[in-house]
């Protein structure tokens, strides 16, 4: 019997959700949290897809584990807790091309990608979702670009080194780009809350 959950890396813990998909199985919830602990410890701070395969007869089990969410793997790589609700609006970081690279390799046997240009196109996708800018411009456009053969040399030579200024660089333009988005956003909800008291006035 094969049973899906998804844990945090090293850090698994007792609960209900766990004890309603393991309970009727009958097998030793603390020994799953203990093993499953070890073999995904290197996944620190990560959700990690785990599958446990369950002999209901002797109840012993194999622990397989799965490659991280790309989304989990960009937060990681950025440090960031959470994605941008408003995507458009407010980014949550700025990646380099040599990172997104990083991660399609590491994530390249679970993608159904042809080959790594797609992969790095798969990402950066990922990155659109997520509100996360790449080498300075919105996800979107780099997708283009990477159609567009841009990225080429990068993608072939696999780069996945940063340069400590390049970094930097990033980090800073992330900064300035943040800052504006967060007081344009402030405008916005100041030059909307006088239309909200006179509809309330109205009613």
């Amino acid at each position: 019997m094969k049973i899906k959950i998804l844990v945090e890396g090293g850090s698994m813990k007792p609960g209900p959700a766990l004890s309603q998909k393991l309970g009727p199985v009958g097998i030793n919830i603390n020994q799953v949290i203990q093993k499953v602990n070890e073999v995904t410890k290197d996944f620190n701070g990560l959700k990690v897809p785990v599958e446990l395969d369950v002999d209901v007869g002797t109840k012993e089990f194999k622990i397989e584990v799965f490659s991280p969410p790309v989304s989990e793997l960009l937060k990681k790589e950025l440090g960031i807790e959470k994605g941008s609700g408003i995507q458009k609006k407010l980014p949550v970081g700025n990646i380099s091309i040599e990172q997104i690279i990083s991660i399609a390799k590491s994530k390249f046997s679970n993608l159904l990608c042809k080959n790594m240009k797609s992969a790095v196109k798969t990402i950066v996708g990922s990155c659109t979702s997520l509100g996360i800018l790449v080498e300075n411009k919105p996800a979107s456009e780099v997708e283009k670009e990477i159609s567009e053969g841009i990225y080429d040399k990068e993608i072939q030579e696999e780069k996945t080194e940063v340069s400590p200024e390049k970094k930097e660089s990033l980090n800073e333009y992330f900064l300035n780009v943040k800052n504006a988005a967060e007081k344009k956003l402030k405008l916005e909800e100041k030059t909307e809350e006088p239309k909200d008291t006179k509809g309330k006035g109205k009613k």
